[in-house]
């Protein structure tokens, strides 16, 4: 019983960490919060909804700690084992030109490459399908953007979209 015990409480313990990582997010959320006053629930303030997102953030956090301790949790180097780096960078370096491309080319010319290296390069679909889902998806979210939510979009130098 006292040998079970030590393996839960590792210092190791991946979920742990989290927790306790979770734990100081949310601490920072509530200080936050209280830095821009709260308000009341009649005339709630700017940090009003921070402060209370940073309670639940903190139970949580909480509660995975909890969990860790009582039931233990895999370390951190077995989270990290036989991990492929490739496509979560791959996928950040997509984010990134988007986000370089967005302001220049505008959101539609920049949109479209981006779902389609996302499409063939992160999760792999047939060239047939990855073509008109890479058009369609970001003209319909053009459309619902600026038409329906009147969402100013950037055109870009050309002033497509």
């Amino acid at each position: 019983m006292n040998d079970q015990a030590n393996v839960k409480l590792r210092l190791s313990n991946s979920e742990l960490w989290g927790g306790v990582i979770g734990l100081a997010l949310g601490g920072f959320v509530i200080w936050s919060g209280l830095k821009l006053k709260l308000g009341s629930i009649n005339d709630p303030g700017s940090g009003y909804v921070l402060f209370y997102t940073g309670i639940l953030m903190c139970v949580f956090a909480g509660s995975i700690i909890v969990s860790a301790i009582t039931e233990g949790g895999p370390t951190l180097a077995s989270r990290l084992e036989n991990v492929r780096w490739s496509k979560p960078l791959l996928l950040i370096a997509c984010l990134v030109a988007f986000s370089v491309a967005l302001e220049p080319l505008g959101f539609l010319l920049s949109s479209m490459p981006l779902m389609l290296l996302l499409l063939r390069l992160i999760d792999p679909v047939r060239w047939l399908l990855a073509i008109p889902i890479a058009v369609l998806v970001p003209m319909g979210m053009w459309w619902a953007l600026k038409r329906l939510l009147l969402i100013q979009l950037p055109s870009g130098l050309f002033g497509i979209g």
